[in-house]
């Protein structure tokens, strides 16, 4: 084929060429369109299998920002299905006042302090904003949380309260989970066993980490007048590369290695000593998973307690959430990760660990989840991606898939601390806004003049701009940080596109955020 090609005169070579790229494109296309095709059928096979059953199908509502309580649906939903009831598994969005009736369970989660998912939004404008009778309705609720936020489980506590308000019978109380806590779940299922009659229902847990490779951690913004944010790439050792824009990444963080041997030194023990553990055979590596006592109190209390003993008292660490910065064909996932820092100066768990303490070319504990409520528009309508810092990470995966796809209606609106040392990826933003993957492109670095410019206000400059995309059909996807950025951005898309527009835009997916 090279050689004929080779041989043609060169406008016909050129147009062979063509050919050939036009070809492909179709079949990238095509690939894709497929891919969409094939989990919307699932989807459908799956919710008809969990409808199947004698009696009133039981409700099982999710209201979900990154996916977890998704995941959470759909288990309780299969167990449901297991004991022979029928379910109706539905996003809380698509939940009206009518549905309300006979048995329902609800599996919400708390962002931030104390906001809803995005996803819950017109459910608590249109139906939690009315006063239904709802006597004939027994409800529970699983209320996902994090207790390090002052308003821990606060929608989920909300929603039993509006439900008890209006009439509603628990059928047992609310089990609230911190940040994933397996024994909260496990006390889920045990109700549920109760509620189905089905005791040999296997234990649930969390899908496993899988092992990747540190490959690639280098400083994004040196100079700068904030803490250090690092572009982190990790690779997966079993091969394993299946994710879209959007997705994230959970990871196992380890403690720092020198807090394990000053705990082992306090304790007189050995970190060769043996215990019995999922995560490891010793009690050094089992330590470096489990959540360790800092207080001197807390550790004067241990004094004496046996290797198998202290593992058994300490929770494992909680996983930390990535956006991914990356698609599958780069070969790895790749993050925007800030080094953050606690109170005590400390760095962070998550931040610490990829940062700080593991090593480049050593082993992360990881996996991928999808994290639907921030896929793409499966059209090319335009998209306006807003973030600030580290929210470029989901973003740029967008961007990238954009890219790919040939469409090119996107306006990126990104912001900083300074031009010369915070312009995250500079480079790639600068060649994607001349060759045309960005249409638009407005940059907010607060410190580079005497007022402080932010993504609101370069929002608010260019409000007959945004109005005028989303007309043409736009979504608006933000990604970065709850407190300060988005909720600024929510204000001010507020104010330009007016407060029922954008709910509006919610309820239709085309307002979509990525906040943590």
């Amino acid at each position: 084929m090279t050689d004929f090609i080779s041989s043609l005169p060169p406008d016909a070579r050129r147009l062979a060429l063509a050919a050939i790229v036009v070809g492909l494109y179709v079949l990238l296309c095509a690939g894709i369109a497929l891919k969409v095709a094939l989990r919307k059928h699932k989807a459908r096979r799956e919710e008809a299998a969990l409808a199947s059953g004698a009696g009133e199908p039981v409700l099982v509502a999710f209201a979900s920002q990154t996916g977890f309580a998704e995941e959470l649906a759909m288990a309780t939903a299969k167990a449901l299905q297991a004991a022979s009831l029928p379910v109706r598994l539905r996003e809380l969005a698509a939940v009206e006042p009518q549905d309300l009736t006979g048995r329902a369970l609800f599996i919400v989660s708390t962002t931030g302090e104390g906001d809803a998912p995005d996803n819950a939004r017109r459910f608590i404008r249109d139906v939690m904003a009315t006063e239904p009778a709802l006597a004939k309705l027994s409800y529970a609720v699983l209320a996902l949380g994090d207790s390090t936020y002052a308003q821990y489980c606060a929608f989920g506590r909300s929603l039993d309260a509006w439900l008890a308000r209006n009439g509603g019978a628990r059928l047992f109380d609310t089990v609230e989970v911190d940040d994933g806590e397996a024994a909260a779940l496990r006390h889920w299922q045990s109700q549920l066993s109760v509620l189905t009659g089905s005791t040999d229902a296997p234990d649930w847990s969390r899908p496993a980490y899988g092992p990747w490779t540190l490959a690639d951690r280098r400083l994004l913004n040196p100079g700068s007048a904030g803490e250090g944010a690092f572009h982190v790439r990790l690779e997966p050792l079993d091969g394993g590369l299946d994710w879209r824009a959007g997705d994230i990444v959970e990871i196992g963080p380890r403690n720092a290695p020198a807090d394990v041997a000053d705990l082992l030194s306090r304790l007189s023990l050995s970190a060769d000593a043996a215990v019995k553990a999922d995560e490891a055979a010793s009690l050094g590596e089992t330590l470096s998973w489990r959540r360790l006592p800092h207080e001197d109190a807390a550790i004067k209390a241990l004094a004496g307690t046996a290797p198998q003993a202290l593992v058994d008292a300490l929770p494992a660490l909680p996983h930390r959430e990535y956006s991914i910065a990356s698609l599958p064909a780069d070969g790895g996932v790749e993050l925007v990760v800030r080094l953050m820092r606690r109170a005590d100066g400390k760095p962070g768990l998550g931040s610490g660990w990829l940062i700080e303490h593991a090593a480049v070319g050593g082993e992360i504990a990881g996996r991928v989840r999808s994290n639907r409520s921030f896929h793409a528009p499966d059209d090319d309508r335009p998209m306006i991606l807003i973030g600030a810092g580290t929210g470029l990470a989901g973003l740029r995966s967008h961007l990238k898939a954009r890219a790919a796809l040939s469409r090119k209606r996107n306006w990126l609106v990104f912001g900083e601390r300074s031009s010369a040392h915070d312009f995250f990826h500079q480079a790639e933003i600068e060649a994607w806004a001349a060759s045309g993957v960005l249409e638009r492109l407005d940059l907010a670095f607060s410190r580079d003049q005497a007022d402080k410019v932010y993504v609101q206000h370069r929002l608010r400059a260019a409000a007959d701009e945004v109005r005028a995309w989303v007309a043409q059909g736009a979504a608006i996807y933000v990604c970065g940080s709850l407190e300060g950025m988005s909720r600024e951005v929510h204000a001010a898309l507020g104010e330009i596109l007016g407060g029922e527009a954008l709910e509006d835009l919610a309820d239709q997916g085309r307002y979509r955020r990525d906040v943590y």
